[in-house]
């Protein structure tokens, strides 16, 4: 993308609302490109610009809160979206979002947990570890969390097979291969020394040595809260395509309160793997992405922003 196109871009973003498709099309860099010029011809930061424009008073400029907020996290660095993810999934009225705050911790390498952290501190004057361990009231997924984010502190460079084969019969003796309910903290021990890398390498330890995956041991059981939260945790760690599908699904479907969770998950792994989530995503449910997407009822920019998205990554697909 020229310099050239980039200004007039920025010149559509300014005065009308044609930009969102053309600008949900751009790759995260050339947003970031974007951001700039916007900076330098306007004087204004991209992100403010967008805001303002769900408050316009003209209807030809203005855009929906979901469309502003899905094309902010589009031109913002990616561990200031993060940390802007972390900060409303905490703040959510309907309570806290603990599945966004999962996203973060377990799709995330442990060095961008590191600039997340910078992140949330300089702009909310806060730590994000202290916000986790004080949410009211307590819930599995904060002592998940809390093990996960001493987990990306530990900075493990190489994964284990015998350290995998140990863990996976820790993880059996400690739950299928005992009566009563899991062992929380056995599980929370190991989640908080070792990286993702490692527990999936154990993941795939346990179903070579006992048969199936691990997953099945926790539906098996009338389980409760904990084994219910770290079950989301192992789904992600073990096929984050199949997980993120299952997410989309739920929230095309309005049967999930997550209502930020199709731009988030769509704009997170568009470069990492939306091509292989798309493929699942029609495998799974019988149609692709962004024809779920047109029979909802979102506002209509938003649909274009998400279906530009959705087109965006199966070009990508067939090139």
């Amino acid at each position: 993308m020229s310099p050239q196109n980039y200004e007039a871009l920025c010149a559509e973003i300014h005065e009308t609302t044609h930009f969102v498709v053309d600008l949900a099309s751009r790759t995260q860099l050339e947003c970031r490109k974007i951001r700039e010029k916007y900076k330098e011809m306007y004087g204004e930061d991209l992100v403010q610009g967008l805001e303002n424009r769900t408050r316009s008073q003209r209807n030809e400029s203005r855009i929906s809160g979901e469309t502003c907020a899905g094309l902010c996290m589009l031109v913002l660095i990616p561990h200031e979206r993060d940390a802007i993810t972390a900060k409303d999934a905490l703040d959510q009225q309907s309570g806290v979002n603990y599945k966004a705050l999962l996203e973060v911790f377990v799709g995330r390498k442990s060095s961008h947990i590191l600039l997340i952290q910078q992140a949330y501190q300089k702009k909310f004057k806060r730590q994000l570890d202290h916000d986790i361990i004080s949410i009211e009231p307590s819930h599995p997924y904060q002592r998940i969390l809390m093990a996960l984010a001493a987990s990306h502190k530990s900075h493990h460079a190489e994964v284990s097979q015998h350290i995998a084969k140990c863990d996976a019969q820790r993880l059996y003796q400690t739950g299928e291969g005992r009566l009563g309910a899991l062992d929380e903290a056995v599980v929370l021990e190991i989640l908080s020394k070792r990286s993702i890398a490692q527990f999936n390498l154990t993941f795939s330890s346990y179903k070579k040595i006992y048969g199936h995956d691990y997953t099945k041991s926790l539906k098996s059981e009338n389980h409760g809260g904990f084994e219910d939260a770290f079950k989301e945790v192992v789904s992600h760690i073990c096929n984050p395509p199949k997980y993120y599908a299952k997410a989309l699904y739920a929230s095309t479907q309005g049967t999930s309160m997550d209502r930020g969770a199709l731009a988030r998950v769509m704009v997170t792994r568009a470069e990492i793997d939306m091509d292989h989530i798309l493929v699942i995503f029609e495998k799974k449910y019988g149609m692709k992405l962004k024809d779920a997407i047109t029979e909802t009822t979102l506002p209509e920019d938003y649909k274009e922003f998400l279906i530009a998205l959705a087109n965006k990554t199966d070009t990508t697909c067939c090139k």
